[in-house]
């Protein structure tokens, strides 16, 4: 199984980079989105939901599934925790996801931006909610990715 192992260091540790680099950009360029007028808010969470997915979503799980085979898989005692501790956090990671930022984006899909509610300045509480929500997945992909480094140490 070292094979296997040698394989899907990498994967993980690049598909984990990934994800938290995605989740960074999403985590800078939040302050931008909440001070944007209603209908450029709209248009440009729409615009970049649309270059993020399926992008976000796939280098997410890879690195949950590598993660987790090498949980089960490494022979040393230390990197199979370590590599169990980044499943749970990636694992939290799509949990949010699903549960509160996806949810946000599938209603803000459907909005027209030249046609917003007439009540639409009153919901800014979900820019607000979709970013304190990205906020704490960010965080633990990025915890993962460091868990991930400490691993990839102990392997060595």
């Amino acid at each position: 199984m070292e094979w296997l192992t040698h394989i899907l260091v990498p994967v993980a540790a690049v598909a984990g980079g990934m994800a938290a680099g995605g989740m960074m950009i999403a985590v800078l360029g939040a302050p931008l989105l909440l001070t944007l007028p209603p209908q450029r808010y709209v248009a440009l969470h729409q615009l970049l939901v649309t270059r993020f997915d399926p992008f976000m979503p796939a280098c997410l799980l890879t690195a949950l599934a590598a993660n987790l085979v090498l949980a089960v898989t490494v022979s040393a005692d230390a990197a199979r925790v370590l590599y169990a501790v980044a499943v749970l956090l990636l694992a939290g990671t799509v949990l949010v996801s699903l549960t509160r930022n996806v949810p946000i984006n599938k209603w803000l899909k459907t909005l027209d931006p030249e046609s917003l509610p007439p009540d639409f300045d009153r919901l800014l509480h979900r820019r607000v909610r979709w970013r304190d929500w990205n906020l704490v997945r960010a965080s633990f992909t990025l915890v993962a990715l460091g868990v991930d480094a400490v691993a990839i140490g102990v392997l060595l």
